[in-house]
């Protein structure tokens, strides 16, 4: 089978199971659910993302217009359709290996992943800010948000881990003024960031 064989006759597969298993997915987010399905092999994710009122619309519309995407990892970055970003006129940035960064996280006792946050804020505060990895990084994000520091287009925040996962992505889904889609629990990832990325890019 081709390539775009496999994927149709995955979705097709997805879809159905969706049904079997009473999921009821949104229309306007199931492209998101189905492909981060498609990406973990994952049901759960069909009742663990959870979306701010148009937030995959906020999205769309950001990454069409080639609002910067900015990553937490440098996994969720390589995941991300450099192809369809640079049609669109965007890229995709991840600070965490900038040496700056990480001699100025050693000296404040912080993450690099919290000091990339800010590094991006400043370059880029309407950003699509993606999180796969990294709890520190989304809350030093919802921090600057809060502080008026940046206004991102979207937030993605689908840290993954046991330890400030889910009070990360508490303070994620309690903030107002600011589109985000975020995974309860546990759960996440860098693919799981990156494929609700691609989706966007190509619903």
């Amino acid at each position: 089978m081709r390539p775009e064989e496999i994927e149709r006759a995955s979705m097709a597969i997805i879809e159905r199971e969706l049904l079997e298993r009473g999921l009821a997915v949104l229309s306007e987010v199931s492209p998101i659910v189905m492909r981060v399905i498609h990406a973990t092999a994952d049901f759960d994710f069909a009742g663990a993302l959870t979306f701010s009122e148009g937030a995959a619309a906020a999205g769309k519309k950001a990454l069409a217009q080639g609002v910067t995407v900015v990553t937490d990892t440098w996994m969720a970055a390589c995941g991300i359709s450099k192809k369809r970003m640079a049609e669109n006129g965007g890229i995709v940035r991840c600070y965490m290996a900038d040496e700056d960064v990480a001699l100025e996280a050693l000296e404040r006792g912080m993450t690099r992943a919290a000091v990339s946050m800010e590094r991006a804020a400043a370059e880029t505060p309407e950003a699509v800010f993606v999180v796969g990895n990294a709890p520190t990084a989304l809350l030093r994000l919802c921090g600057l948000v809060s502080e008026g520091q940046v206004r991102p287009s979207l937030i993605v925040g689908v840290p993954v881990g046991f330890v400030n996962v889910l009070e990360s992505k508490e303070v994620l889904t309690k903030m107002t003024g600011v589109p985000w889609i975020a995974a309860r629990g546990r759960k996440g990832g860098s693919s799981v960031a990156a494929a609700i990325v691609n989706a966007l890019l190509y619903s």
